[in-house]
């Protein structure tokens, strides 16, 4: 299967929380979009790796992927070693992406800064020709995805383009909320983490409502860019 967009987070919920908007309009437009996610979020406080794998699929199917994988690196000791590489690699190269999205840069979480570098380089070498994988015993055709965005997660980062995704703030929280355990619950004892306060469920929208404010539109998503964006007249900027 060839997607048109593979978005990358270090754990479950990353890709969702980061960019889930905007993946649930690509999606309505027809586009075919998977997730990778490179943990199975294991040293998370709240949950387990089985609770997560079941949100993560719940969530999955609440934004309509057409795929979603996990290549089960290690939850907060991960590297950018060549093990690591050559498992995304391989997922990328079995997908074709036209366009990778992966974690913020830098952010509060140390694998989302470690996150974004090791995508961002396995997006490079996996058009090398020389760097040989497999998958199911076939030997894979190289690929590198023409662009490269970076999400933003926790920290207010500025963002290079910045998306309209009116619409679907109500998808991406939905999907967003499909992983109950890591959230705000009233009934839970133990909502004792920065993502599971109120105050963070209500961030998501009012972060989205306030950067749509920017672009004169309702809602928006932003993101950073690892080359300069073109376009083709002035025109299709919004």
């Amino acid at each position: 299967m060839k997607l048109d967009i593979l978005a990358i987070g270090a754990h479950p919920d990353d890709v969702e929380l980061g960019c889930g908007a905007t993946i649930a309009k690509e999606i309505a437009r027809g586009k075919k979009v998977g997730i990778l996610d490179l943990t199975r979020g294991e040293l998370g406080t709240r949950g387990t790796a089985q609770t997560r794998k079941e949100e993560a699929a719940s969530a999955a199917g609440i934004l309509g992927v057409s795929v979603r994988e996990n290549i089960g690196l290690a939850d907060g000791f991960f590297q950018n070693d060549t093990e690591s590489q050559l498992k995304i690699i391989e997922v990328i190269r079995a997908y074709q992406p036209e366009m990778v999205l992966c974690n913020a840069i830098q952010d509060r979480h140390i694998d989302h800064g470690k996150g974004s570098k090791l995508a961002s380089d396995a997006c490079f070498l996996s058009g090398l020709v020389k760097i040989e994988t497999k998958r199911d015993g076939v030997v894979q055709e190289k690929w590198r995805p023409k662009t490269v965005y970076h999400y933003i997660q926790w920290e207010n980062i500025t963002p290079d383009i910045v998306v309209d995704v009116s619409g679907f703030i109500e998808k991406k929280c939905e999907a967003v909320f499909a992983y109950k355990t890591q959230f705000f619950d009233p009934n839970s004892p133990d909502d004792n983490t920065p993502i599971s306060s109120l105050t963070f469920k209500e961030s998501i929208n009012y972060r989205a409502r306030d950067l749509g404010r920017l672009i004169g539109t309702d809602y928006a998503e932003g993101f950073t860019v690892e080359r300069y964006p073109a376009v083709d007249s002035l025109f299709d900027l919004i």
